[in-house]
């Protein structure tokens, strides 16, 4: 299977772009690298380009002979999209509305769309099903929910097949230590803690001890990169032209906050010093995952399952990568 994956030289992206060519697929990111690494890209893998230029899509889309496309490029900060809604609009909407359109001119009939837990928005039912209702709560969310709508309405209109996958908390780097977490500003809780034993931060920022949870901190469901990455790839083998498909991606287990500090304690023999602050706007109390029907339809299971050991993979790439992909050198030509 020939594969283009838009935004595969970012953190989910470019996992799930290496796992593909481990399983035989001829797969190649297009990124414009605003957001994502040369260097988590294999040598000749990378296309560089703009999510809006159509007509560099449709030349990629046929001078890789796509069988399908895995759609990730996007604009993922909540705190930002709040802030600057105009530019998720535009990037993430805009975006995929020109990349629909590209695989309209070449002729491609297969999608998985990268969409998020976000789009239950602050639901009270845990654990969360596909069937649970959307209702967004940040510009970033309703962006991801309105490609959901465009992508259906693409399918009916166009024959298009797809797949959305609704998946939680990424997490953790990969088994060998070459390829981890590395965004900026970083607003993932798993490697801002490590930051403190790293000497990167004095303490963490708890926000909100009052929540509904055992410890008042805020659960969520986190899912090892490489357990996403293998989602990717059953889904992606299962989409037909005629396929309209969603799952929810997640260990159906969560964490609060604290257990993460915990966990990150155990595994970096530090003490983690914290502050309590109060609750951020739009956090909800919980979500995690009912993974049932992504075990069933497809046989997914997540290797994954204890929390301590999806940081320790990432505190092995951090340690190794103290300035992320800064200080490793890009060794992947573009093609």
């Amino acid at each position: 299977m020939k594969i283009l994956v838009t935004g595969g030289a970012g953190y989910v992206g470019s996992a799930c772009l290496r796992y593909l060519l481990s399983q035989g697929c001829d797969a190649v990111a297009y990124d414009n690298l605003v957001q994502g690494h040369a260097q988590a890209v294999p040598q000749g893998r990378l296309i560089e380009g703009e999510l809006a230029d159509t007509e560099a899509l449709t030349a990629a889309l046929k001078k890789v002979k796509a069988d399908a496309v895995m759609h990730f490029a996007a604009a993922t900060c909540v705190g930002e999209s709040v802030e600057n809604p105009s530019y998720h609009y535009s990037n993430n909407i805009g975006g995929t509305l020109s990349l629909l359109n590209a695989m309209r001119a070449a002729g491609v009939k297969r999608m998985l769309f990268s969409s998020t837990c976000a789009t239950y928005g602050m639901t009270p039912k845990i654990p969360m099903s596909e069937s649970t209702p959307q209702e967004p709560f940040s510009p970033y969310a309703r962006t991801k929910l309105t490609v959901e709508w465009m992508i259906r309405d693409f399918a009916e209109a166009y024959g298009l097949g797809f797949t959305l996958l609704r998946y939680f908390n990424a997490s953790g780097a990969s088994s060998d230590g070459q390829f981890g977490e590395d965004h900026d500003p970083e607003n993932h809780l798993i490697p801002l803690v490590l930051g403190v034993p790293l000497g990167q931060r004095d303490k963490i920022t708890i926000f909100g001890t009052d929540y509904p949870t055992p410890d008042g901190t805020c659960i969520r469901d986190y899912v090892h990169v490489d357990d996403l990455a293998s989602a990717h790839w059953l889904a992606i083998g299962a989409t037909t032209p005629d396929t309209r498909e969603i799952f929810n991606v997640g260990t159906g287990n969560g964490q609060s906050v604290m257990q993460i500090i915990e966990a990150c304690e155990q595994v970096t023999g530090q003490t983690i010093p914290r502050e309590l602050a109060d609750r951020r706007p739009g956090d909800p109390p919980a979500l995690v995952a009912d993974p049932v029907k992504l075990k069933k339809q497809l046989g997914w299971q997540p290797r994954y399952t204890d929390i301590k050991d999806v940081v320790a993979t990432a505190w092995q790439w951090h340690q190794a990568n103290p300035a992320g992909y800064v200080s490793k050198e890009a060794s992947c030509a573009t093609i």
